[in-house]
């Protein structure tokens, strides 16, 4: 099994599909890497069928040229915390776990508020009997 950018990629699939388990790469971004390298690594080569070289070529190029992993996902919260901060409406709807972009939430947005709370009448309290 490869190790490229510190994420085990699946030993069964074409190299191509396989690196877009590293998170921050997806179908472009595979492309264009595999470009880059060339002739050295053919997009349609298995993992279990690269060479240590051609897995550290792909490595080196991943984590010198583009951000992914670890430090996409600081950079990304690093931008929510600025939104925050700032008290932008965005930054206030992240922080209450609400949809952002202009999403209705009287119905629907059950993905983003969580399991349905029912909110009914608690305990009966005791009135005292009208005077006839």
């Amino acid at each position: 099994m490869a190790r490229v950018a510190g994420v085990d990629l699946p030993k069964n699939k074409r190299i191509d599909v396989a690196l877009q388990y590293i998170y921050g790469v997806g179908k472009a971004k595979s492309q264009e890497i595999l470009d880059r390298v060339g002739t050295a690594v053919p997009p349609a080569t298995r993992v279990k069928d690269l060479t240590e070289q051609q897995a550290s070529l792909l490595s080196n190029l991943i984590t010198k040229e583009f951000k992914v992993e670890g430090e996409l996902r600081r950079e990304l919260s690093g931008h929510l915390q600025r939104l925050q901060e700032i008290g932008s409406f965005r930054g206030s709807r992240h922080r209450r776990n609400l949809p952002v972009r202009g999403q209705r939430t009287r119905t629907n947005a059950r993905t983003r508020r969580g399991r349905r709370k029912t909110i009914g009448v608690g305990k009966a309290v005791e009135r005292p009997a009208a005077k006839a």
